[in-house]
């Protein structure tokens, strides 16, 4: 199976990209400065689910193949990619709300070497959209003056100047995705990840596209109850009081799947530090080890912070998109379309809140919707913006 295989639903997409490794691969055999199709920055576009970072990762595989640059799949280097230990491929995974500076300014030195296993030094910026204006100029110099070896892949929503800086941008080959057909998803659920093919319909449906979600809901009870609460809010919000009782219910679930993630992560990570600093050593040198730790947890605890507030708003974004989607087939049914609604096991609700509002007033509450994820992005404070949206969405 080749490393395409998991690039899902985008057949041009992988079209372009299969012709660059090959011409990359000519720049290694030839010794050449680098040919037509294949340049040095590339830039991942597409909505959440598009598997944006999924092709990235799959064209560094393919640049580091061993086997002619197509991306095999079972040579040493696609299976190091993979695996995320190959040393000429660098990954930058923000876990929280942002990408630093010094993150960025400790890579781009690393890149500018020449490649140590493979043909290429890759650097694979995952949410793009993250770096700070900091880093966004420490990687401009960087893309500005590429080495002859370094290859950098940017993964962000769009080319807007909100997610990407105009001067990173220009210097990019753009490759749009866009959110692959349900029943693309729910094959490669089936064929990858062995689901029952009826649950992969229904999961790749409800998921709209985005197959980590997809396989989310498909295998994980309580994603199913979560995304299930969800979507009874429309149909509840029959007084201020119903409001407000469910705007606790959403920041509320939220919090609880962040701290699951906490629970999860810190606590490895912590013993992993204090172990690498030197506690519990009896030697000589142990007190001295460990003397000015404190400094180095206390990045840790605010890293993880970081962390856990960008798991609650992540997850506070997909029960937005749920939502978004519902008013979505309220719209359908009010319409009478023949188009196959996003949700429809809340069918029952969609047809009541559609017999309750007039169609300008769902799209005021898809507005709403819309606007309560901006808000998000704004840094607005969860349970405020939940709140005024959830009160926004009353039925009369």
């Amino acid at each position: 199976m080749t490393v395409w295989e998991d690039v899902v639903g985008q057949p041009r997409a992988v079209e372009v990209l299969r012709e660059a490794a090959a011409a990359a691969e000519r720049v290694v055999a030839e010794a050449s400065t680098t040919p037509g199709s294949m340049t040095h920055a590339w830039l991942f576009t597409g909505p959440p689910g598009s598997g944006r970072s999924v092709a990235a990762r799959a064209f560094a595989a393919a640049l580091q193949c061993e086997r002619d640059g197509v991306g095999c799949g079972e040579c040493k280097g696609c299976h190091t990619v993979a695996a995320r230990t190959h040393p000429d491929v660098h990954l930058v995974v923000p876990e929280g709300l942002s990408i630093a500076v010094q993150e960025m300014r400790s890579i781009v030195p690393t890149a500018a070497r020449l490649p140590v296993l493979g043909r290429w030094q890759v650097v694979l910026v995952e949410d793009a959209d993250r770096l700070t204006e900091a880093a966004s100029n420490a990687l401009l110099k960087a893309v500005e003056e590429p080495p002859v070896r370094t290859v950098f892949l940017l993964c962000a929503p769009s080319t807007h100047p909100d997610d990407v800086a105009v001067t990173i941008r220009s210097r990019c080959r753009v490759v749009a995705l866009g959110t692959p057909p349900a029943e693309a998803v729910a094959e490669v659920l089936v064929r990858r990840d062995g689901i029952d093919p009826a649950v992969a319909r229904w999961a790749a449906q409800a998921a709209q596209g985005h197959v980590g979600r997809a396989r989310r809901l498909a295998r994980d009870d309580e994603a199913r109850e979560r995304r299930k609460a969800v979507l009874s809010v429309p149909a509840s919000l029959t007084s201020l009081g119903a409001c407000f009782a469910a705007a606790d219910q959403l920041v509320a679930a939220a919090e609880q799947e962040a701290a699951a993630l906490s629970a999860e992560l810190d606590g490895p990570e912590t013993e992993a530090l204090k172990l690498a600093l030197g506690a519990g050593g009896t030697g000589k040198g142990a007190a001295a080890a460990t003397r000015g730790s404190a400094g180095v947890l206390k990045e840790l605890e605010r890293r993880q912070r970081s962390r856990a507030t960008r798991a609650q708003r992540d997850a506070l974004d997909r029960a937005l998109v749920d939502l978004a989607a519902f008013y979505r087939d309220v719209l359908l049914t009010q319409a009478g379309a023949p188009v196959r609604p996003a949700h429809p096991d809340a069918a029952t609700d969609a047809r009541y809140v559609a017999g309750a509002l007039p169609p300008e007033a769902v799209l005021g509450r898809l507005d709403a919707v819309l606007e309560c994820r901006q808000a998000l992005e704004l840094n607005v404070k969860p349970r405020i913006a939940i709140e005024a949206m959830t009160v926004a969405l009353r039925l009369p």
